[in-house]
């Protein structure tokens, strides 16, 4: 491996950076390799209660705070990240997996959040209402107050920036969790807010056993809101937990987006989007094309043709040249696509590629691709959150729309069309938080992204996601 992995890690609470000392520790894996890297600091009860007085102490004084001041940070701290990013990209490869060039394009595109966010504050107009001569009613936003959230360790920068930056631009403190797998990406992203003058207190990052973690900080007065991005289950249970306080949540849950493919489509720019796309980052991306619903005029090309591309993807060590697809994130999930496309399999599946567990250290999988996949296998239901593309043929409009929707998950859709009534028809019927149609992008910084049904509420980025760390006042003088 060519990036100096740090062999111990560390936490960040008040301004001070803690060590493993005579804590309990998480052992960080490499996933290309199987092999132990590092140890990560575990939070004892005393640490989160340190983490908890140290933003109920740094809120007042950061909630007045004059936003170009907080802006000017979070835009330094956006200039520390894009000139760090080559090393930062190699912390999260060496403890993800994904291709370095991915992982540092990670980071920088991170780095816009900040930008956004800081300027996005400074937007955040109230409005005066209509009243009689002598008198005035007007609206306001303030911050919620000291945050806690948690993040997952498939976009180890990506996801947790989505919380930091609104949080600070908003004027809250907030306590971040972020993934035990994943630690140096963020630990390093805390590093450039560090440098880049963000108050102690602000910010604080803990690590240790999720539910132990997220019980301590949930339970506690200090906290006003809950940030959560990962499994429904998960997210379900910590809604629970803040339920009992009546604290704010946001949940960006689970995903198994359908993608709808019409024969009256660009055929194979489509096929070069989708086959790019659903490899990336092995599959272990929220908003991934995975359930493909083709018109019958093209089914059979399109499946044969998406299976040569697949074919093409060079997976390997992230660090190495040319690779395109790196492991699996970590032991669990191999087994668990594998058992997958065991049951698609016994059920009538055709495998087009792939298929296995490749025979080599680390979590690698191949690329696959399994076709005409019965709607009872458990493939096309449960998210896979791997590098397998499920496919099936459709006739109409109206069944590619209700297998579409037919799932308990909202979060993101994709359609492929020439004809702009079936693009407008799609856009509408579609059940789902964001809808992309002849293309693959739907999060960009300046727009809301967020699910429906089980795929959760409130949304991230943009002014909503701004906004969903504040508080709505109404304020009427007489």
């Amino acid at each position: 491996m060519s990036n100096p992995y740090p062999q111990s890690l560390q936490m960040h609470i008040d301004g001070e950076w803690i060590d493993v000392g005579d804590r309990d520790v998480h052992q960080v894996i490499n996933p290309a390799t199987g092999n132990a890297i590092a140890d990560l600091p575990k939070a004892n009860k005393d640490d989160l209660d340190r983490a908890l007085d140290a933003a109920a102490k740094a809120f007042p004084m950061w909630r007045d705070t004059p936003v170009a001041e907080r802006a000017a940070i979070l835009h330094k701290a956006a200039d520390l990240m894009r000139d760090r990013a080559g090393d930062m990209g190699k912390l999260m490869t060496a403890e993800q997996g994904k291709p370095v060039g991915q992982a540092t394009g990670e980071v920088t595109a991170s780095a816009a959040h900040f930008d956004i966010m800081a300027e996005e504050a400074k937007r955040c107009y109230g409005r005066v209402l209509v009243r009689p001569a002598g008198q005035n009613s007007f609206v306001k936003y303030q911050p919620v107050g000291p945050v806690a959230a948690f993040s997952p360790w498939n976009f180890p920068v990506f996801t947790p920036i989505r919380k930091l930056a609104p949080a600070i631009a908003a004027g809250c403190s907030i306590i971040l969790k972020p993934a035990e797998e994943t630690p140096a990406s963020a630990i390093e992203m805390m590093r450039c807010l560090q440098d880049a003058g963000l108050p102690a207190g602000v910010c604080q990052i803990v690590f240790g056993d999720p539910g132990e973690v997220s019980s301590h900080l949930i339970a506690s007065d200090v906290i006003r809101k809950v940030s959560f991005t990962g499994s429904v289950p998960v997210g379900k249970h910590l809604t629970k937990l803040a339920a009992e306080g009546m604290k704010r949540t946001t949940m960006e849950l689970g995903g198994h987006a359908p993608v709808l493919v019409f024969d009256d489509c660009d055929l194979e720019k489509t096929l070069n989007l989708t086959a790019m796309q659903k490899y990336r980052n092995a599959g272990q991306v929220c908003v991934s094309p995975t359930r493909f619903y083709v018109q019958s005029g093209v089914y059979d090309k399109f499946v044969e043709a998406f299976a040569e591309r697949a074919a093409k993807v060079a997976v390997g060590d992230g660090f190495g040249d040319g690779i395109e697809m790196g492991p699996l994130a970590n032991p669990r999930r191999p087994s668990s696509v594998g058992e997958m496309i065991e049951d698609a399999k016994i059920k009538g599946a055709e495998v087009k590629l792939g298929g296995n567990r490749q025979d080599k250290d680390g979590f690698f999988f191949d690329p696959t691709v399994l076709s005409h996949v019965p709607l009872d296998a458990k493939i096309m239901n449960d998210e896979p959150f791997g590098p397998v593309a499920v496919m099936r043929p459709f006739d109409k409009l109206d069944e590619a729309i209700e297998q579409a929707n037919r799932l308990p998950l909202g979060l993101a859709a994709y359609a492929f069309t020439s004809n702009l009534h079936i693009a407008n028809m799609v856009g509408d019927a579609i059940e789902a938080g964001m809808v992309g149609i002849n293309n693959l992008t739907v999060s960009p910084g300046d727009a809301p992204f967020g699910g429906v049904k089980e795929s959760g509420h409130g949304s991230e980025d943009g002014p909503d996601g701004l906004k969903a760390y504040m508080v709505t006042k109404a304020i009427h003088q007489a």
